[in-house]
């Protein structure tokens, strides 16, 4: 697909063609964004005038995996799900963020998981079934810490999704730690790496991966609203150069190389910059390790 097609936003952000799975090794690496139903994309990545329901279609034309950020805040429907299948083709690929209501939960409550479990599970059946669902997301906040308690908790998701390939993103640094690397290895749970601001308590860069999936995320280095912003959106104002990026290329490249799927998503997705520094990685990818 020529990009003259989509004259009516910046050629920078519209990638020229789709950006299909890159091979390294016997590794395969998809690279999208967190979310796509965006209004401020309207006019830079999205066509001046779209209905919210062809933004998936859309976006799927140009990449072949999105992180579902939405399913945070809310569990949509078994229908909704449905729908997300019925408006992607065979070969693309979701990962949904795990409701905050089983990550983000008071102290007292740590050793016991909720029926958003069982509820979440039923509904995203379309998705499994379907063959696209690719790996849930647990984004536990920063106050989440090391402890037997939270060790527990961890292996208990895992008991109540046993069928899901789960993920855990820690947001506190006290995780960085090979007892960590243990705890999800015997639970049978990935490892999330991030891109983010190097804050004392934020986890730093890494290419760790546990299990046959690898996975990053790039939230963008917006230090001066990371902590401080009036919306939540300001902290992922934030558009990466080549040069940022440019390590990441071989520490996603090595943990292809030592997985069978490799998720890279960008967060930074105010203005469509998520959508813009994926489509450069994902040529940075190719032009360097990829096929």
């Amino acid at each position: 697909m020529s990009q003259q097609s989509f004259g009516f936003v910046p050629p920078t952000v519209v990638p020229e063609r789709r950006v299909e799975p890159i091979s390294v090794g016997g590794g395969r690496i998809y690279v999208g964004t967190c979310g796509y139903s965006y209004k401020d994309w309207i006019g830079r990545f999205y066509p001046e005038g779209i209905k919210s329901s062809a933004m998936l279609p859309f976006y799927a034309e140009h990449f072949s995996a999105v992180e579902i950020d939405a399913t945070y805040y809310r569990i949509p429907s078994a229908a909704t799900f449905g729908s997300m299948h019925n408006r992607t083709p065979n070969d693309f690929r979701f990962a949904l963020k795990l409701p905050g209501t089983l990550t983000h939960l008071p102290s007292d409550d740590a050793e016991v998981v909720p029926d958003d479990a069982r509820l979440f599970r039923e509904n995203i059946q379309p998705l499994v079934a379907g063959g696209k669902l690719a790996a849930v997301l647990m984004q536990f906040p920063s106050a989440f810490r090391p402890s037997p308690r939270s060790a527990a908790y961890v292996r208990a998701l895992r008991e109540a999704l046993p069928d899901l390939a789960l993920v855990a993103e820690f947001r506190n640094r006290e995780w960085q730690r090979p007892e960590t690397i243990a705890l999800l290895s015997a639970a049978s749970v990935g490892w999330c790496n991030v891109d983010e601001p190097q804050f004392d308590r934020l986890l730093r860069p890494s290419s760790d991966v546990v299990g046959p999936l690898g996975y990053v995320r790039f939230h963008g280095r917006n230090y001066q609203k990371w902590w401080r912003h009036e919306k939540s959106e300001e902290r992922y104002d934030y558009e990466y150069t080549s040069e940022e990026l440019a390590p990441w290329t071989g520490r996603v490249a090595e943990m292809a190389s030592e997985t069978k799927t490799t998720f890279a998503f960008f967060n930074n997705h105010r203005f469509g910059q998520s959508a813009k520094n994926a489509d450069m990685f994902a040529g940075m990818l190719l032009a360097n390790v990829g096929s």
